[in-house]
C-alpha cells in the first residue's frame, strides 16, 4: 500500500509530496513530487508493475543527474574511443546545457526538443545536435545495461532531428594548391610534407598523425588502426616516397610527432595565410580520392587505397571534373 506524505517548510507550508511504496518481495520505493497528483500517479504505476511482476527500480536513475552520468561515461566509455578528444568536447557542452542538472529518469522527449530548438535558434547545425544526442542516447544504453539503471527510458528516439547534410564536394581550384603549399612552407615542416602525403595517399587525418616509421616498407605503408577498424596497406607513389625519404627520423618512431588536432590547427593557419576559404583538411582526402579516379583507377582499386567500406561512401567523396572527363572522351 502506498503512503503519500506532505513535505513542509519551516513555516508549515506544503512544498511537495513524498510517495512511499512498500510491497513484500520488493525494496521500498520513495520519491518526492511537487504535486500530490503526481505522487499518487507514480505510486499507482509502481504498485501495478509490482503486481504484474514487471517492476524495475529506477531509484538510481532518479538520483543521478545527467552531469554525474556524463562524468562516468567520459571515464569508462569515451576515454577508450579513438575520437575521445572530440567526444570530451561534446560532453563538456552537454554538461553546460539546461539538461545537465536533471535526473536521468526525469529527462523526457520534450526536454530534448526544447534543447534542440534552443541550439537551432543559436545557429548550431543539425550535425552538431545529432552528435550531442548520440552521446546521450549511448549513455542511456550503457546506464541501463551495464550500470544497473534498468527501467530508464531513452528519450532520444522520441525527438526528431533534421537530417544533417554534411556531404562536401570541395576541391582545390585554380592555384589554391600552390598557395596552400607556399603558406605551409612559411610555417616550416612538417606541415608541407603532411599536405603532400595527404594528397598522394588519400589518408585520413588520424591515420596520418599515427604514422610510424616501422610501418613504412619499401613502397607501401601499413595502417594497423583505421576508422573502420580494418587494417590496410597503402601504396606510396614516387612523390610520397620522396617526401618521406627527406624527413628526419624521430627517436620515438613517430613520423610527425603531432596530434591530429594539431595538424588541423596548423592547416587552418596556412589556409588563412593563403587567403583560401572553406577548405578543411579532410577535403584533401576528397581531392586525393578524386585524383585517383581521374588517373584511371577503378572503384575497387580506389577503395583498396582509401579504405572506404562501400562504393556508395566512395561516391560521396568522388567528384570528377567534367573538363578532365571530356579530355579522356576525345
Amino acid at each position: 500500500m502506498a503512503t503519500i506524505n506532505p513535505r513542509m517548510d519551516q513555516d508549515g507550508n506544503v512544498i511537495g509530496w513524498q510517495a512511499i511504496v512498500r510491497k513484500r518481495g520488493f525494496p521500498s520505493q520513495t520519491r518526492t513530487f511537487r504535486t500530490k497528483r503526481d505522487a499518487e500517479r507514480w505510486a499507482r504505476e509502481a504498485e501495478t508493475d509490482m503486481e504484474r511482476g514487471v517492476f524495475v527500480s529506477r531509484k538510481e536513475g532518479e538520483n543521478t543527474t545527467l552531469t554525474e552520468a556524463l562524468d562516468r561515461y567520459a571515464r569508462e566509455v569515451s576515454s577508450g574511443k579513438k575520437g575521445a578528444v572530440q567526444e570530451f568536447s561534446v560532453i563538456r557542452h552537454l554538461q553546460a546545457s539546461p539538461l545537465s542538472g536533471m535526473f536521468l529518469a526525469a529527462i523526457q522527449g520534450k526536454h530534448l526538443a526544447q534543447y534542440r530548438d534552443g541550439m537551432l535558434a543559436e545557429g548550431y547545425s543539425p550535425i552538431t545536435i545529432k552528435r550531442r544526442f548520440s552521446v546521450i542516447s549511448h549513455l542511456y544504453g550503457i546506464a541501463g545495461k551495464e550500470w544497473g539503471m534498468a527501467g530508464l527510458v531513452n528519450p532520444v528516439p522520441l525527438v526528431t532531428v533534421q537530417k544533417p547534410n554534411n556531404a562536401r564536394d570541395r576541391r582545390l581550384a585554380g592555384d589554391e594548391e600552390s598557395r596552400l603549399v607556399d603558406a605551409a612552407k612559411a610555417y616550416g615542416e612538417p606541415l608541407p610534407s603532411i599536405i603532400a602525403i595527404a594528397l598522394e595517399t588519400a589518408m585520413r587525418r588520424g591515420e596520418i598523425a599515427a604514422m610510424r616509421w616501422e610501418h613504412v616498407t619499401g613502397n607501401t605503408l601499413y595502417i594497423p588502426d583505421t576508422k573502420t577498424d580494418v587494417a590496410r596497406t597503402v601504396p606510396l607513389s614516387r612523390k610520397a616516397r620522396t617526401v618521406l625519404s627527406n624527413l628526419p627520423r624521430r627517436l620515438d618512431g613517430s613520423v610527425w610527432g603531432l596530434r591530429a588536432d594539431s595538424i588541423t590547427q596548423a592547416f587552418d593557419r596556412a589556409c588563412k595565410r593563403a587567403a583560401i576559404e572553406d577548405l578543411r583538411f579532410h577535403d584533401l582526402r576528397h581531392e586525393a580520392t578524386s585524383r585517383l579516379f581521374e588517373k584511371g583507377f577503378n572503384p575497387m582499386e580506389v577503395s583498396t587505397i582509401t579504405g572506404h567500406k562501400t562504393l556508395q561512401m566512395l561516391k560521396r567523396y568522388t567528384h570528377l571534373r567534367a573538363e578532365d572527363l571530356a579530355k579522356r572522351m576525345g
